[in-house]
């Protein structure tokens, strides 16, 4: 069986798109933290941020975290976030996953 491309969707969390598009956010975070070689306390000095919320992130703790939330840490390490967001029936997407299953 192929997956769907959300492993959230595939092990049948509810909130799948929404676990999807934060932990592809913390991603990001991770991603420039690395790239800038900062640690959580530089982080937290640059941003205002705490130290412990970028631990939470490296951590893959994102619970606390909302998607704006996320954005916002993004912006403060001088990032610019582009969203593109694709809405349509759920019958249709079961349909389209369906015929790649068949």
């Amino acid at each position: 069986m192929r997956g769907s491309g959300n492993v959230f969707r595939d092990f049948g969390d509810p909130n799948a798109d929404l676990e999807q598009a934060r932990a592809i956010l913390a991603a990001k975070i991770i991603g420039v933290l690395d790239r800038q070689k900062l640690s959580t306390r530089e982080a937290q000095k640059l941003t205002g941020v705490a130290a412990s919320e970028f631990s939470r992130i490296r951590n893959v703790k994102l619970d606390r975290f909302t998607i704006d939330r996320m954005i916002a840490i993004l912006g403060k390490l001088g990032q610019d976030v582009r969203l593109t967001v694709r809405v349509r029936p759920r019958r249709q997407r079961l349909a389209l996953e369906a015929r790649k299953v068949a």
